[in-house]
């Protein structure tokens, strides 16, 4: 009888109990429901019921989950269940949540996923053989099949630069994850060192400016006596280390890369100076304007490591051309590649892959819309149009560089077929 009256007691203080705990939105009710995900509140974005910062249990080798397993981090803004779902494919580090602007363009969700390898979704055992293109496309489907449980309607995915890279090998690994994919001036390599980066300085913009950047590299090798004691300085007053590769080679390696960087972020003409009518400090003040050391630094090869690991194994990427500067170099020759890979590992770069993802893209990936600028240098190695894909969209926008080239920045009529073709095949998912 004790017993009895006992349970009877505990189910009629139950209601009350459960009252008094704090209140679960919908959204929260549903994530608590999936399994392999951490989550928290952050800052809600202007026109979204709820944010939040995911972490979700990933394997470090998805063919072998027994291998043990990884973190990996994720943004979630949640407008609301009827809404579609952007998945935005990073390809570096992702500390805060940021919305893309095709997300506002479709009043969708988004989720916002952190490459494997960069800020926190690193395991513990920093195994470089896991970081390989069909691990982090299997990292994306994980969190395509989790979230897809609470999040019925379609999904596109979309990405930026090296994000963009990885919306490309996302839909190859799993074209049926997306309705649609929207890559942003995502270069396809298919060499180590991309000749056609070459072709592309060699040819953009006009003869006057291309000589103008030219001056500049020659101007700045002539009188490194001059400039290699004031890097030293900045250097030195802005903490930088270098060890992986010595200043003077730092300096080097940014002289080549400096049409490569003025080209791809749109600087102007107008702006290069004249080296012959201002002094040294006016041209190393553009110089360092557009390219400066910063990339070359003990923390840059940190920071970009994993980057580094996946050019020089899958993606590809670029090199320079000495000879134009032959007598002036005094530390590189030859074609030095612009990878700089962790550890000083050799580079090991095998182009299978990314040669058959350029077959697919000129021949099947359908509903995909690549968008470039005409004066970006990584539009060199873009995916080109092709008559083959006949329900795909390309936009090589007038003017416009890596930073620039964006929906928003469009034409009118392109902006308008854009979208109506977006929404098209949204809906028909």
């Amino acid at each position: 009888m004790p017993n009895r009256i006992f349970t009877l007691l505990l189910l009629l203080s139950l209601p009350i109990f459960l009252s008094a705990q704090p209140s679960l939105s919908s959204i929260e009710q549903q994530l608590y429901s999936l399994p392999d995900l951490i989550f928290k509140t952050i800052d809600t974005p202007k026109g979204y019921e709820a944010a939040y910062e995911l972490h979700v249990k990933q394997p470090i080798d998805h063919d072998h989950p027994e291998k043990g397993y990884f973190y990996q981090r994720a943004f979630l803004s949640h407008r609301s269940f009827d809404a579609p779902m952007v998945i935005a494919t990073e390809g570096y580090t992702r500390s805060s949540n940021r919305m893309y602007e095709l997300t506002n363009y479709l009043n969708a969700n988004q989720v916002d996923v952190e490459h494997r390898y960069f800020g926190t979704s690193i395991p513990e055992d920093k195994d470089y053989q896991y970081l390989n293109l069909k691990q982090a496309t299997a990292d994306l489907h994980h969190i395509r099949e989790l979230l897809g449980q609470i999040y019925k309607q379609s999904w596109v995915s979309t990405g930026i630069s090296k994000g963009g890279q990885t919306t490309i090998f996302y839909r190859y690994f799993y074209p049926d994850d997306v309705a649609a994919s929207v890559p942003y001036v995502a270069p396809l390599n298919l060499e180590l060192k991309e000749k056609r980066i070459y072709e592309f300085l060699s040819e953009v913009g006009t003869k006057e400016c291309r000589e103008d950047i030219h001056d500049i590299q020659v101007e700045l090798l002539e009188q490194r006596e001059e400039v290699l004691p004031r890097l030293q300085w900045h250097a030195k007053g802005a903490g930088q280390e270098f060890t992986y590769i010595s200043l003077e080679e730092a300096f080097e390696y940014a002289v080549l890369e400096y049409p490569f960087s003025f080209w791809q972020m749109g600087f102007d003409c107008a702006t290069i100076p004249d080296p012959k009518k201002v002094a040294i400090d006016e041209v190393l003040e553009h110089f360092m304007n557009v390219v400066g050391l910063s990339l070359y630094t003990d923390q840059a090869m940190e920071d970009y490591g994993s980057h580094y690991w996946q050019a020089g194994t899958e993606m590809g990427y670029y090199g320079f051309e000495t000879e134009p500067f032959k007598k002036l170099l005094k530390k590189l020759d030859g074609e030095p590649s612009a990878i700089f890979m962790p550890g000083k590992a050799p580079i090991t770069f095998e182009p299978t892959l990314v040669k058959k993802v350029y077959d697919w893209t000129q021949k099947e990936a359908e509903k995909m819309i690549y968008i470039y600028g005409a004066t970006d240098t990584w539009t060199a190695t873009g995916v080109p149009p092709s008559d083959e894909v006949k329900n795909a969209l390309w936009f090589i926008m007038d003017g416009k560089d890596h930073g620039d080239a964006r929906i928003r920045n469009m034409t009118d009529a392109d902006r308008n077929k854009l979208l109506k073709t977006l929404n098209k095949w949204l809906t028909k998912a």
